[in-house]
């Protein structure tokens, strides 16, 4: 991978920061300017990806919904209240 030169302004207190938190680290500067933009990518993509599968989850809901594969409302009603009384169940018999 070909290395690139990334150059930015920053304010001499934040820069002098920033390098004395990086030595106390046993890091340099441009060592943790590159973790922490990989860092950010990472988490970026991950974000990215969350939002595509939900984006996702969502037409296959309404593709349902169109196609008429509804759940009535009692159904789901009763169904989270299985699911709360098994929780709460669950908590009591923990303590």
């Amino acid at each position: 991978m070909t290395d690139a030169t990334f150059t930015f302004r920053v304010d001499d207190d934040l820069k002098s920061k920033f390098t004395h938190a990086a030595k106390s680290r046993d890091r340099s500067g441009a060592q943790l300017l590159r973790d922490f933009m990989r860092e950010f990518v990472n988490q970026h993509q991950v974000t990215v990806d969350n939002e595509e599968s939900f984006r996702r989850q969502v037409e296959i809901g309404m593709d349902s919904a169109k196609a008429g594969e509804l759940v009535p409302f009692k159904e789901v009603e009763a169904l989270f209240a299985a699911r709360r009384a098994a929780s709460y169940a669950a908590e009591d018999s923990s303590e």
